[in-house]
């Protein structure tokens, strides 16, 4: 992958990527064969790239777009289970005009924040491997470097966070576990990352993660950055 000088420019080298076989070969067979619920749309069915404010002091890090999710729409976390808890919590901290998000043309915008995923194709089984997860962390690198104002990372899940951890190359403090957090100096910057448990339905559906769980570290990140 090369270097960018916009984020534009990065989003479409990330739609056209197709540095992992096996994820890419996923996407396409999802897209061709598509969810009874969705049998008359068109999939996206390819790589996702991040998207949001490109002042943002907030950036959100999933682990992949979901299969009949973003991966069918085009966009992180439109049009799944876990981005209806994602932007009902932005909402409701002023990161999001919208508590709620469907397709591209619903008229979501977010304020202060963006959105991406350590992987940017969604993984057979919601599992990529490690290869795959280093492979695209070029991308995060350089969403990360056009994105300089960006002083809060909400990490959501552990996968999402051990690829943070092995990009900024920082020592846990107190690990993975919802609501730690941790300050990092990177590349001459300072960020603080806050963990999340992720809004997957394994989650919410056995009341792991409740909504008011889940409100609190994007309540955090608001004070952190006023």
């Amino acid at each position: 992958m090369s270097n960018c000088p916009t984020l534009s420019a990065l989003s479409e080298q990330i739609h056209n990527c197709r540095a992992c076989p096996r994820l890419i070969e996923w996407c396409q067979e999802v897209a061709r064969k598509k969810r009874a619920a969705f049998v008359d749309q068109q999939y996206w069915g390819r790589p996702v790239a991040g998207f949001g404010d490109p002042n943002a002091q907030l950036l959100v890090l999933g682990l992949a777009p979901a299969a009949h999710g973003a991966n069918r729409t085009g966009r992180m976390f439109t049009g799944d289970k876990s981005g209806e808890w994602l932007f009902e919590a932005m909402f409701k901290s002023g990161f999001s005009n919208r508590p709620n998000s469907s397709h591209l043309q619903d008229g979501l915008e977010l304020s202060n924040a963006y959105i991406t995923a350590t992987l940017k194709c969604a993984p057979p089984a919601n599992k990529p491997t490690l290869s795959e997860r280093n492979q695209c962390l070029g991308y995060l690198s350089q969403e990360i470097a056009l994105l300089p104002r960006v002083k809060v990372i909400i990490v959501l899940g552990r996968f999402a966070y051990d690829g943070l951890k092995k990009y900024m190359n920082f020592i846990p403090g107190t690990g993975f576990g919802h609501g730690n957090e941790q300050k990092v100096d990177f590349m001459n910057r300072q960020f603080l990352i806050i963990c999340s448990y992720h809004p997957s339905q394994q989650n919410t559906f056995t009341k792991k993660l409740t909504k008011d769980m889940f409100q609190a570290p994007f309540e955090r990140a608001k004070e952190a950055i006023s």
